[in-house]
């Protein structure tokens, strides 16, 4: 449950850890049968991986040129502004494309075994899906749009720091200090967008598809380089305890968190609770791109296999370190005063509390905001009530929104300025571990800019609305009541 409930009655199986209560069953998954999966993982990706590497090498960290402020050797005739690189005087050099894996792929699949072999698996869709049932899970994520996005960013992304194992492989890319980490979600972001803007998409061949084989690919390559550095210097990664780097149970918690967890805690927390069938939809669809990225399918056979899976990771993976309050903290730093919403750290912080519970927070270090900030975000869930109840209850508005915010997303995300300026990103591997590549604390993100804090704004009207409406409503029920008794007296 999400919300406590004073009417729950406790056994000996009742579980509570961070904030949320549920049952222990015989079928949860257990800390024994945990352990092999931390050590099993998608080798065939991995294998795809080294042969695409074979096949088409990536290109090489050159030695710095002659346009470098590193290089020794004096210029010739010619060769200043650029000369010997190819391009104008006075203009920089090209950058080089992004290396795309799966564009590799696409080119050699049909002269090696081995890639048309991974090629057939992720093109032959599994007898379980049935495309008219993922198109209404795709649906469920934009009917209830601004809920599910602050969900992912807040309890999914920010709330899953406190997963020790998986921060450990995190904080090695990068990828999480406080200048990259808007973009990575920003990255990420676009990768859902691309699984759930249509039916198309999603299937093979589509965007959303190749992005999904793409994810996987740099999964792969990530593992990779950690195991081989680890191979080198057993202390850069201890593998006994944490596993192998993105194994199957950190795949099915990628996996749980986007789907379970968004329906059982970040959309209860905000006031939101999905019909069954939506849930069954929602569940079906992403159980089809665990498929894809070569995660195990069977736990999110069903809504009650994903709920359970759900729970024991909770119970079971989520112990914060020093490390998990490094990146939670990195996070909110990141994305403070920043376009388009210009929200402060500490209503990002008061977002990330109210779905996460004090006690997860308190142990990832993050600070506790005023009442004001928990007034603003109680105004966000009375907005996002109003609206997804209400549009989701007249199908022509349900549509005419769901197409609305496919488009709004996609803008915010990808084509806008603040997004990814319109560069749609093939996943490639930059963000390279190295011995040296430990995130640490960082402080606020430089380019950072104050502005109007639109959604703190929006928020405290709703709470302004929402208290003017409640009083108005009272004075009329009292009013009413009062007809009625002189009425009868």
């Amino acid at each position: 449950m999400a919300w406590p409930n004073p009417f729950y009655r406790t056994t000996p199986n009742t579980r509570k850890c961070w904030g949320y209560t549920f049952e222990l069953s015989d079928e949860h998954l257990t800390p024994e049968q945990c352990e092999p999966l931390k050590h099993s993982y998608d080798t065939l990706g991995e294998q795809v991986y080294e042969r695409l590497n074979e096949l088409s090498p990536p290109p090489r960290k050159d030695l710095p040129r002659n346009n470098s402020k590193f290089s020794a050797a004096p210029e010739k005739d010619g060769e200043k502004d650029g000369g010997v690189d190819g391009n104008a005087p006075g203009t920089e050099p090209a950058r080089a494309p992004p290396r795309d894996l799966y564009a590799i792929l696409q080119q050699h699949r049909e002269k090696d075994e081995l890639l048309q072999r991974f090629w057939t698996e992720v093109n032959t869709v599994p007898p379980w899906v049935d495309w008219e049932q993922i198109r209404r899970g795709q649906d469920v994520f934009y009917r209830y749009g601004g809920a599910c996005l602050t969900g992912l960013a807040y309890q999914s992304l920010l709330g899953g720091m406190g997963a020790a194992r998986v921060v450990e492989t995190l904080a090695r890319t990068g990828g999480f200090s406080t200048k990259v980490a808007r973009g990575r979600l920003f990255e990420t972001t676009q990768h859902i967008l691309q699984c759930t803007k249509s039916l198309e998409s999603l299937q093979p061949g589509g965007d959303g598809f190749a992005s999904t084989i793409r994810v996987r690919l740099l999964h792969a390559a990530v593992r990779k380089r950690i195991m081989t550095l680890h191979a080198t210097n057993p202390s850069y990664y201890d593998l006994e305890s944490w596993g192998v780097p993105i194994n199957d149970l950190d795949s099915m918690a990628t996996i749980s968190t986007f789907s379970a967890t968004l329906i059982w805690l970040s959309l209860p927390r905000q006031g939101i609770y999905l019909r069954q069938q939506e849930i069954t939809d929602y569940i079906a669809l992403w159980r089809y791109i665990a498929h894809l990225i070569g995660c195990p399918t069977n736990p999110f056979a069903t809504p009650s296999q994903a709920k359970r899976v759900t729970e024991a990771l909770l119970l079971y993976e989520v112990h914060p370190t020093p490390t998990s309050r490094i990146l939670a903290n990195n996070i909110i730093k990141s994305l403070e005063d920043q376009p388009p919403g210009y929200a402060s750290a500490d209503f990002l912080i008061a977002s990330a509390r109210w779905l996460n519970g004090n006690d997860l927070c308190d142990a990832l270090g993050l600070a506790r905001p005023s009442l004001y900030y928990w007034a603003l975000m109680a105004g966000q869930c009375l907005f996002f009530c109003t609206f997804c109840y209400t549009y989701r209850s007249v199908p022509s508005w349900d549509a005419k929104k769901i197409a609305m915010l496919k488009r709004v997303f996609y803008s915010i995300v990808v084509e806008s300025k603040y997004g990814l300026k319109g560069e749609e990103t093939t996943f490639e591997f930059k963000y390279v571990p190295e011995y040296s590549t430990i995130t640490e604390m960082g402080e606020g993100w430089e380019e950072k800019r104050e502005g109007q804090r639109s959604v703190e704004s929006r928020n405290r009207n709703t709470v302004v609305v929402g208290v003017v409406v409640l009083g108005v409503g009272t004075w009329v029920a009292w009013r009413v009541v009062r007809g009625l008794v002189g009425a009868v007296w």
